[in-house]
């Protein structure tokens, strides 16, 4: 079985985290995109609506400029305005994800000790791409436990069942995603 490089194994963690958000948000209404769980929490939306910046943001010419672009307004994303519909988060949330799959479809490991920038600070690669990584997993918690409040007893896990963890012992690798160019192996 071939290694997967380290950049392969970044662009699936990231992978795993908006697979993970994404069905969250699905099993939402609009309405509840939309609340927030108590006073000076955030909302679904506005989660989404920070998240989809920094990713706009970050990962725009990501080799070549600094990751906090001079037209990004981070404060404006914990505001929602009229504009601010659920498709038009959504539109921006999709944009940014894709604007991080672009930029790692052209990474390889050797990129990885390269200098970048975020906010002036130089990072390497692989430095910036573990802080994003981290910084997105947080939201990604913050997503999944708002929908799973707003949800109630009609929320639908996205792990291993209360409950099902002998049953998931017994056959753990049913639940295994291979690595790229692993699918149908084994």
């Amino acid at each position: 079985m071939p290694a997967e490089t380290c950049v392969e194994n970044l662009r699936r963690e990231f992978a795993r985290l908006r697979a993970q958000a994404d069905a969250a948000l699905a099993q939402c209404t609009d309405a509840q995109f939309f609340a927030t769980p108590g006073a000076g929490d955030n909302s679904l939306a506005v989660i989404v609506k920070h998240v989809a910046g920094n990713l706009t943001s970050r990962w725009t010419d990501f080799l070549t400029s600094d990751g906090e672009k001079p037209g990004r307004n981070r404060d404006d994303e914990f505001d929602l305005r009229p504009e601010d519909t659920r498709a038009r988060l959504e539109e921006d949330w999709h944009h940014g994800w894709a604007v991080l799959s672009a930029t790692f479809a052209t990474l390889t490991d050797d990129d990885l000790p390269r200098v970048v920038r975020i906010r002036g600070e130089p990072l390497t690669v692989l430095q910036a791409a573990h802080r994003q990584l981290a910084h997105y997993a947080g939201h990604v918690g913050q997503i999944v436990y708002v929908a799973k409040h707003h949800c109630g007893p009609g929320w639908k896990t996205l792990s291993i069942p209360r409950g099902g963890s002998a049953q998931f012992n017994r056959r753990p690798s049913a639940y295994v995603t291979p690595p790229p160019g692993e699918a149908g192996r084994g």
